[in-house]
Parts: C-alpha cells; sequence; structure tokens
C-alpha cells in the first residue's frame, strides 16, 4: 500500500507560485527597482483569477511557466436561468417551508432551506458555465486526467499521498470568476489551459475543478470535497482497477448521488494496467455496482450516467471523454439539472411529514357526532323532555275541571315554578359532564388527526386540546341562557276557547246544584230533570273536555321540547365549533395547502 503523509493544504502549489514570480522577475531583468516591482505585482494580480500555465520541458527550473490571459475588459456574464417547471417547483418549496416553519423543526427543514440558498446563489451566476467536479480516491489518476482533459500541466500529480491537497480551478473562457469564488477556491489556485489556436474550445464555458481525494487521511482534505461536491454542477468520478468497488466511494458517495446520476461520469482510469479483456470485465462490473447503488446509467441514448474506460496516462480514451465533456457543457443544462435532482432529495426527505396514503380530515359524520355528544353533556335531550312536560303540565292545569285543578295545586305546592327546570349543581353530575365534554375532544381530536404525518397529526391533536380548555364552563353558560325560559309556555289559539268552554262545564254545575237548591227550599217550582240535566252535563263534560284537550296538547308540547331541545343543542354545537371544531379545520386546511405545495414540488414538470 502507499503511504499516506499529510500535508499542508496548498503544499503542492507553494512550488508554481514561486515559479510565477520566478518568470515574472526573469522578465523585469535589468529594469529599475520600481519598474520591476510593478511588473511583479502586476503578475500576481491575475484580474479575474485565472492564469495559464503549460509545461515546457526544455526550461530548466521553470516546470510551470505561464501565459497571461487577462483581457482588456471585464467579461459580461450571463446569470442562470432556471426553466419553467424548475421555477415552478422551487417557488412550491419556499412556500412549503414557509408554511411548514411554525409546524417543524429547523432540522427537518434545513435541507430544504440549503437548496432552496444554493439554487437561489447559483441563480445569479454564470449561466454559459458549466462547474465540474473531478473526484476520486487516493491513486486513482484524477489529476492526471485533469491536466490531460486541459492539455497543459496544472495539477502537480506524484507516487506521494495525498498529492492533491486543495482544490485547484481551471477556467475554459473568462466569466466564471463568481463560480469559482462561490466554491471558496483562492485566486493562486485558479489556472486556465493553453489555447489551442485552431479555434474555439470545445470545452469553452467549462470549470473544471480538482479536489482532493475523497479518501484521504487528513480531514481537511474530505471536508474540501464534501463541501464543493454539494455546490457544483457536474461530477467526474474517477475510479481504478483496485478501488473502484470500494465501500466508502459507494456508500458514502455515489449511492446518496443516485438522483443526480445525469450530471455524472464514472471514468474507469488506469485500464492500461489491464490485460486482454480484462477491461471490459471490469467496466461492466463497475455498471452493476451502480446499477445496485440506483444509479441510472445513461445508455442506448437514455438519460443518465456516463460511464467510461480510458487512460490519462496514455491518453487511450481521454478523446471520447472530452467530446462526451464538450456535449455536456455546451448543452447548458447541467446547472438546472442538479438543481432539480437537489430537489428531488430534499422532496424524498421530507416525504414522511407530509405524504399520506389515507384520505384525511373531518368528515361530516364526525362533526355530527362531536355535536351529539356536547348535546349529551349538557343534557339537551333532558331539557327538551324537560319543557314537553312542562307545556303539559300547564295545559292540563288551564284547560282541567276545577275540582282536579285544586287537587293537583294541593299536590304541586313543593314542587317548582311552572315550567322551570331544575338547576345543573350536583357535583356527580357535573363531572360526568365534564368526562363527557373530554371524550368528545379526544374522539374528534384522534378521527381528524387519523392518517396525518406527526408533526400535523400532533398539530392538530394541540389545537383541539387548546380549544377544550374552558369549554365546560362555557357550555354551563350557554345551558343557563339556551336553555327553557322561565316562567309559562306560549299557549295555542285554541287554548283559551278550551278554557272558556270548561269554565263554562263549571257554570252548568254550579246553575244545576243551585236550581236543586231552590226547589229543595221551594223558592223554584220543583223540576228535577233540567237541573239534574244541566249538572250532568257540568260533570261529564269537564273531564271530556280536560281529556281532548290533553289530547290536542301533545302535539304542541312535543313541538315546544324539540325546539327546546335544538336551541340548546345548536348553542352547544356552536360552543364547540367556535372552540374545537375551527381550530382543528385550521390546523387542516394548513395541511392540505402544504401537501399541495408539496405535490408542486414532486410532480411538477413530471
Amino acid at each position: 500500500m502507499t503511504a499516506v503523509t499529510d500535508q499542508d493544504p496548498t503544499e503542492h502549489t507553494d512550488q508554481p507560485d514561486d515559479d510565477a514570480r520566478k518568470a515574472a522577475g526573469t522578465a523585469g531583468r535589468g529594469a529599475p527597482d520600481d519598474e520591476r516591482a510593478k511588473r511583479t505585482d502586476s503578475a500576481e494580480t491575475w484580474d479575474d483569477g485565472l492564469i495559464a500555465r503549460r509545461v515546457n520541458e526544455t526550461a530548466e527550473g521553470d516546470r510551470f511557466p505561464m501565459t497571461d490571459s487577462r483581457s482588456a475588459a471585464p467579461p459580461t456574464v450571463t446569470p442562470l436561468v432556471y426553466e419553467g417547471s424548475l421555477r415552478s417547483r422551487l417557488e412550491a418549496l419556499r412556500q412549503l417551508v414557509g408554511l411548514s416553519r411554525t409546524r417543524l423543526d429547523s432540522r427537518t427543514l434545513s435541507q430544504a432551506g440549503r437548496v432552496l440558498d444554493e439554487a437561489s446563489a447559483r441563480r445569479r451566476l454564470s449561466g454559459q458555465h458549466t462547474v465540474v467536479a473531478i473526484a476520486g480516491a487516493t491513486g486513482s489518476g484524477k489529476s492526471q486526467l485533469f491536466n490531460a482533459l486541459a492539455g497543459v500541466t496544472i495539477s502537480e500529480t506524484g507516487v506521494r499521498r495525498p498529492t492533491t491537497a486543495a482544490p485547484i480551478a481551471c477556467s475554459w473562457s473568462d466569466g466564471g470568476a463568481g463560480l469559482i469564488e462561490r466554491l471558496g477556491i483562492p485566486p493562486r489556485l485558479r489556472r486556465r489551459p493553453l489555447p489551442t489556436g485552431d479555434g474555439e474550445s470545445p470545452l469553452r464555458g467549462l470549470v473544471l475543478i480538482d479536489l482532493p481525494d475523497h479518501d484521504s487521511a487528513a480531514v481537511q482534505h474530505r471536508q474540501h470535497v464534501d463541501r464543493i461536491l454539494a455546490l457544483v454542477d457536474a461530477v467526474i468520478w474517477v475510479v481504478d482497477p483496485e478501488k473502484y468497488a470500494d465501500a466508502v466511494l459507494h456508500e458514502r458517495y455515489l449511492r446518496p448521488m443516485a438522483a443526480h446520476a445525469e450530471v455524472m461520469f464514472v471514468v474507469l482510469n488506469q485500464i492500461d494496467r489491464l490485460p486482454g479483456e480484462a477491461a471490459e470485465q471490469v467496466l461492466d462490473d463497475l455498471r452493476r455496482l451502480l446499477d445496485e447503488d440506483g444509479i441510472a446509467l445513461g445508455e442506448y441514448g437514455e438519460p443518465g450516467t456516463t460511464v467510461l474506460a480510458l487512460s490519462a496516462l496514455t491518453g487511450d480514451g481521454v478523446g471520447e471523454l472530452r467530446e462526451s465533456l464538450g456535449q455536456f457543457v455546451s448543452e447548458r443544462g447541467a446547472a438546472n439539472r442538479r438543481i432539480s435532482a437537489d430537489v428531488d432529495i430534499a422532496a424524498a426527505r421530507l416525504w414522511p411529514v407530509y405524504a399520506t396514503q389515507r384520505r384525511t380530515g373531518l368528515s361530516e359524520q364526525a362533526r355530527e357526532e362531536f355535536s351529539d355528544r356536547l348535546a349529551d353533556a349538557v343534557g339537551a335531550t333532558a331539557a327538551g323532555e324537560a319543557a314537553e312536560r312542562a307545556w303539559l303540565r300547564n295545559a292540563n292545569r288551564a284547560c282541567g275541571t276545577p275540582w282536579l285543578r285544586l287537587w293537583r295545586w294541593y299536590q304541586d305546592r313543593g314542587e317548582p315554578t311552572t315550567g322551570r327546570l331544575p338547576g345543573r349543581t350536583q357535583a356527580d353530575e357535573e363531572a360526568t359532564a365534564r368526562q363527557r365534554v373530554e371524550q368528545a375532544v379526544r374522539t374528534v381530536a384522534d378521527r381528524a388527526s387519523a392518517g396525518l404525518p406527526a408533526p400535523w397529526a400532533q398539530a392538530v391533536r394541540e389545537a383541539a386540546v387548546r380549544g377544550s380548555q374552558g369549554l365546560p364552563e362555557a357550555l354551563d353558560e350557554l345551558t343557563v341562557r339556551a336553555g327553557v325560559p322561565t316562567g309559562r309556555p306560549p299557549r295555542p289559539g285554541w287554548w283559551p276557547v278550551a278554557v272558556l268552554v270548561q269554565a263554562s262545564m263549571t257554570i252548568l254545575q254550579f246553575l244545576g246544584g243551585l236550581w236543586l237548591l231552590g226547589q229543595i227550599i221551594g223558592v223554584v217550582s220543583p223540576n228535577l230533570g233540567v237541573p239534574v240535566l244541566l249538572m250532568v252535563i257540568g260533570i261529564v263534560g269537564g273531564p271530556l273536555i280536560e281529556w281532548s284537550c290533553r289530547m290536542a296538547a301533545r302535539g304542541p308540547a312535543r313541538r315546544y321540547g324539540l325546539e327546546a331541545e335544538r336551541r340548546l343543542r345548536e348553542a352547544a354545537s356552536g360552543c364547540g365549533r367556535a372552540r374545537v371544531l375551527d381550530p382543528v379545520a385550521a390546523e387542516l386546511l394548513r395541511y392540505r395547502e402544504v401537501r399541495e405545495q408539496y405535490g408542486r414540488v414532486v410532480g411538477a414538470g413530471r
């Protein structure tokens, strides 16, 4: 195994920087000191941070002479424009995060927030450039491939590990300085390839980043890799025949980035070390592993990861990679696809807190049952029955015979005033009513939260609990105000006629009695037929009228009782709706809104 030694992150660039200063000093040899200083300062001022270096093997002591590529004026940068579907998804994700801040913890929304921040930052930068990182393990030859693509030795290679200690940027055109600055790469680590001289480069618009080893023993190197991989538009993964199946590569990087298949290249390097058909066998096995990682392969014209085999040392296959990379960069769609994949990943991680397979909400039946439970708690049915009895009692007293009314008055002297309901003051009745109210609230909360993701179900239950505080007391007050009114119940129009007829029957009894008494005394001539007939009519007609009135009073009494029950039920239902159902419905409406936005995040543009 090759020993891995730690070194300063900028160690491999110190020599090139010294060479640059040496070249500047040589160019100004013989000039005055102040002019030489100006030239040296000018050589170190790199405009947009991009300098050119090329290999001059004939020059002694200068491994990386540089070529000045400064332009007369800063290039015009055209910001990135997101396509319509991606723009809609980002807006939906932004609204989703805003609606969810009070219901979900910041850790749950952190990744979605990072995606929005990075998408906003990337949109302000150049849309004509594509940032591609070359990543790989120690000894995979990624720096060698980096130099082969640039056509000039830019990144240092060697047997010492790790060779690449800090990321190096190489841009094929002006205007990508903002993208490189976003990656945190300082100007002294920014390069430009040697111009080919045969027209515009096919890689124009490419910003290539050589990353440190992702399996480096130096923690800082791995931090560079993780940070930059989250910001670039695309990645070229370089593997070698020895480490292409490394578990760290597949489990830590490739498998979590499966959604980014369309912006990834996987390159099997060092095929010159494989004899015969071994390269094809290793490449097939690499494709198998990528398929197990869930990475779609871009074969037969389908979108996905491009898998190639090459040798950066001999140049075999580098041209094919350069051609694929040139076509990839010319499409100018990598940034959109990268952000879209980031949104996919964020949406997938938010699935448990937004998606549900069940129909959610409160049905009309659940609402009615809640109102019925509250009505039972306040005794609406009993109040209606009491009102009905009170109406019948008053009807019997008004239309009954005087003798029966006198007897009933004697019996009812100790009872409450006619039509008045006894108050619910017993401690056991109040406790029972409170328990019924609490049970009704728990039941409606459970039904409303059934099937909801855990955070929203908890929010619904909390809303119901908050509304139930003080609900029993409020229902008691409503019972007093909306219950059966005190005093006499209303009377129908036939009531006075019945009372008048009943009084006539009583008068007939008195007249018949007085007539008989007069005959006995001798004041009136004897005639038993007429007074007896009058008395019989009065005695028989009084109870008959009382029975008829009782039969006729059942309908109005029933309606009066139902009206009293209805008023109490509506009062209890209104109180429960205002205190419990409305807050619960508000939470359910918020969940429907966020679920709609989540559906846009997941499905827009598909």
